[in-house]
């Protein structure tokens, strides 16, 4: 099966390219395709497009690349992920996010290729205060939210989308990177506690996406880490799975931050899947499972 990846220099397009050809991301596990068979040798061919091969708002580059390529599956990662700053920018947001795939989407329908589009929990308001499903409705407070959801809406009904949420991985640097090297230093942190997602590990999410590249399925489907968790939650248990004290991490309101953050971020949206069933395939691991894994894979990198 040949698959082509936007945006596959990211964290979530590293770790994707090495579950395909059947290895185990740094900081992954081989027990992580959601019950599903290990992927065989020369089960995918891989056609990776990071930006600078593919830059999805240039819709006539877009349709000869994936034209070109003719795959039978497109995995559209590319995205503008600057939550704070699409505030600033929202044209620009929606020219990647909304623009960029309505290009694609375009592009893989002209070739028959089934479409993979990763969205994200900032769909949602957060204001339902219980974990969410793929029925309940979107309402974005954000500009980033409002052009992923563009985004979804740009897709054609054949698409999966995937929605997940907080997600970290070992190639590019995140907060779980900021607690691994404040337990070394034992420097205290503050994080905000009222605001719950599910934390999800980058490699765990790759994995995932082998069922739905597999299974093409269509329709709308979380697909997070199990469990929800504060930012402050997170971080304290990175901190301790990193060899430091999680008491070193003093919980804050969103509105003590300092600077402010210019977006608005979902207060609850802890993503659960009433649809994982119609795969026959299992949720992700715990949260605490994949971070960890994360934590100890920071750790051996800077060893």
């Amino acid at each position: 099966m040949r698959v082509l990846i936007t945006g596959a220099g990211g964290q979530v397009g590293a770790d994707l390219i090495e579950v395909l050809a059947g290895r185990v991301p740094a900081a992954g596990a081989a027990t992580t395709l959601m019950g599903q068979p290990p992927v065989s040798e020369g089960e995918f061919e891989v056609i990776a497009c990071d930006r600078s091969a593919l830059d999805v708002t240039d819709a006539e580059r877009v349709r000869s690349v994936i034209v070109g390529a003719a795959p039978d599956v497109v995995v559209h990662l590319a995205a503008y992920t600057a939550v704070d700053g699409a505030e600033s920018d929202p044209e620009g947001a929606r020219a990647v996010n909304e623009g960029g795939t309505r290009a694609v989407a375009d592009a893989a329908t002209e070739v028959g290729a089934h479409l993979i589009y990763v969205s994200t929990d900032y769909v949602f308001s957060g204001d339902l205060g219980r974990p969410l499903v793929e029925s309940d409705a979107t309402d974005p407070k954000s500009v980033y939210g409002a052009t992923k959801l563009a985004g979804e809406r740009a897709c054609p009904p054949s698409a999966s989308i995937v929605r997940t949420s907080w997600v970290a991985g070992i190639s590019n640097r995140t907060v779980i990177n900021l607690a691994v090297e404040s337990a070394a230093a034992n420097r205290p942190l503050r994080f905000v506690a009222d605001q719950i997602g599910s934390p999800t590990a980058s490699a765990d999410l790759a994995a995932g996406l082998v069922t739905f590249i597999r299974k093409q399925p269509a329709g709308v489907f979380h697909l997070a880490g199990a469990g929800g968790a504060s930012w402050r939650d997170v971080i304290a248990y990175a901190v301790e799975q990193a060899g430091g004290s999680g008491e070193m991490v003093t919980p804050i309101q969103t509105d003590e931050l300092d600077p402010p953050q210019a977006a608005t971020r979902p207060r609850f949206s802890v993503l659960v899947s009433e649809r994982l069933d119609e795969l026959d395939a299992t949720p992700l691991p715990d949260w605490q499972e994949g971070i960890g894994r994360l934590v100890h894979a920071i750790k051996a990198r800077s060893s």
